[in-house]
């Protein structure tokens, strides 16, 4: 896939996905002869993990940090279990912190629908009476 396919699925803008390039996040899987850049499945997916990372407040350093971890346990055959020990503790740690901010944008998302919900009350009962 060219990168305008891949923005489309991912939502995400080609600046975003160039930057993220640019970081080291993701890497296309190769370019064309003319050069344009080519993802696979396998890049798509990476972009929306990064893209599910972003909202919970995780920072270049540590989505890095998190995807290295997590590639390596995938294809990490030839770990031993020191290494794939230190790995899932690596992953389990951001689990964590992805939950803990996960319940702290829900306790968010309540207070604003309770806000929406005065205000619609509010308007309810300043409402003109409707005519007939």
């Amino acid at each position: 896939m060219q990168i305008g396919e891949v923005a489309a699925r991912t939502e995400l803008s080609l600046r975003t996905i160039r930057h993220y390039e640019e970081t080291g996040l993701v890497t296309p899987s190769a370019r064309s002869q003319g050069g344009f850049r080519l993802y696979t499945e396998s890049d798509v997916q990476r972009l929306m993990a990064i893209r599910r990372m972003k909202p919970l407040g995780f920072t270049l350093d540590q989505m890095r940090d998190l995807l290295d971890a997590t590639d390596r346990l995938d294809t990490g055959a030839d770990l031993n279990s020191d290494e794939r020990e230190a790995l899932v503790t690596r992953v389990r740690t951001y689990e964590r912190a992805a939950a803990g901010q996960v319940e702290k944008l829900r306790v968010q998302l309540t207070r604003a629908e309770d806000f929406a919900a005065t205000l619609r009350a509010r308007l309810e009962q300043n409402a003109p009476a409707a005519r007939s």
